[in-house]
Order: C-alpha cells, then structure tokens, then sequence
C-alpha cells in the first residue's frame, strides 16, 4: 500500500516539524523526529494527516474487493444479471468521511448469447463518521444517497453498504504504528517498545483525515 502522510510533532497549537511519508513506512520517520527533537512532555503529541487517498487503498481491499468493485448482486463472471458499484473517490464533507461511486446494474437473460433486459446506473454518495476503537479506526453513522433514485437497486444499495462498511473497514493504525516504530534498523544495538499508543482526537479536513496521537515509545 502507498499513500500520504503529513506528521507535525511538538506543543498542540504551536509550531512543529512537518515530513511527509508512504504509507509502505507509516510513521517511519516519527523514530527520529521523536527521538532527536525535542518534544515537551506536557501537552505534546504526533499530528498526523491521512490523506485520502491512502484511506482510498484500504477501502478497496477491503470492501471493493472484486477489481475495484463491490458486488450488490451477481459475481465478476455473471454477464446478464449484475449490480455493483465501482470507481469509490474518496473526500471530506461535513464532519464526516464521503465516499463518492458509481452504481452499475442490469437484470437481464441471456438469449443465444446476448444479454436481453433493462439496465441502471447511477451516482452514489456515501457519508461515515470516522472513529478509533481498540487500536483500529472505523466508520459509523452510515448515510447512503443515490441521486434521488428509489427503485429496488437503490434499496439494496443503501442496505448493502449500510450493513458492510461499519463491519468490513478496519484501518489498523495502532498495530502498523507498532510493527514500525518496534523494527529495529540495520545492526542498530538498542530496541524500540511502543507503548500507551491512543488517538486523543481526529478532524476531517478538505484534505486529509487529521489525528492526534500520543504514545510512548521505550528505547532499551
């Protein structure tokens, strides 16, 4: 996975040091941004922005999974009768996390080889509420908008990603902040222990997913 990040360390509020990494190495310029600057006990913590496209790559292993796509009916081998939605672009709106797709569906037969029956596309907008529960950030409060359509589709769209984003997406942020910040480097004698890791607070931004970490990381 690859994606962006941009960590701000030092007093919330005040000014701090900016770097930007993949997300192959999540977090892995913090071990010397925390370990070298000097970083104020009180009140200090690790500003970290998601970007979203870096959100985007997990949704789709996680929830698009068919090739970009999330199946509604049918699989990626049934030709007539079919409903997916595909193409999720990722953003911020009102607080909450928007995931933007698009519906492709048709409920046809298949006469000598050619697909005989109605089809239907159409715009879908979906809105989460990001949240961290034990160690993993989720989505809840899902709201489905399918451009005014009110036909079967549109209901079992609304049922499916109401029913399988809060379940099906896991961002495990606690678990790759560990695996990383915990590999030793090289032939490096000492050992990183990362502890009392949690997320104080997150926004969502125009451009980013933004959250405030603080955690202690043990050097023996």
């Amino acid at each position: 996975m690859s994606g962006g990040f941009k960590l701000r360390t030092g007093l919330t509020g005040k000014t701090g040091v900016f770097v930007n990494v993949s997300m192959n190495g999540l977090l892995l310029l913090l071990i010397s941004v925390v370990l070298l600057a000097s970083v104020p006990a009180q009140g200090a913590g690790v500003e970290l922005h998601l970007q979203y496209s870096a959100i985007q790559k997990v949704l789709n292993q996680q929830v698009f999974t068919e090739g970009g796509r999330l199946y509604v009916k049918g699989t990626p081998k049934t030709k007539c009768a079919y409903a997916y939605m595909e193409k999720p672009a990722l953003g911020g709106e009102q607080g909450k996390l928007r995931i933007e797709a698009l519906f492709n569906g048709r409920n046809a037969a298949n006469f000598f080889g050619k697909c005989i029956g109605l089809g239907d596309e159409f715009a879908v907008r979906i809105r989460a509420l990001p949240f961290y529960e034990q160690g993993v950030l989720r989505l809840k409060d899902v709201e489905v908008e399918t451009a005014g359509k009110q036909t079967f589709y549109a209901r079992k769209v609304k049922e499916t990603i109401q029913e399988k984003l809060p379940k099906a997406f896991a961002y495990p942020v606690s678990t790759e902040a560990r695996k990383i910040l915990e590999t030793r480097r090289g032939n490096e004698p000492y050992q990183q222990q990362l502890q009392s890791f949690q997320i104080t607070r997150m926004q969502v931004t125009a451009e980013a997913l933004v959250l405030w970490l603080e955690f202690t990381l043990v050097v023996k």
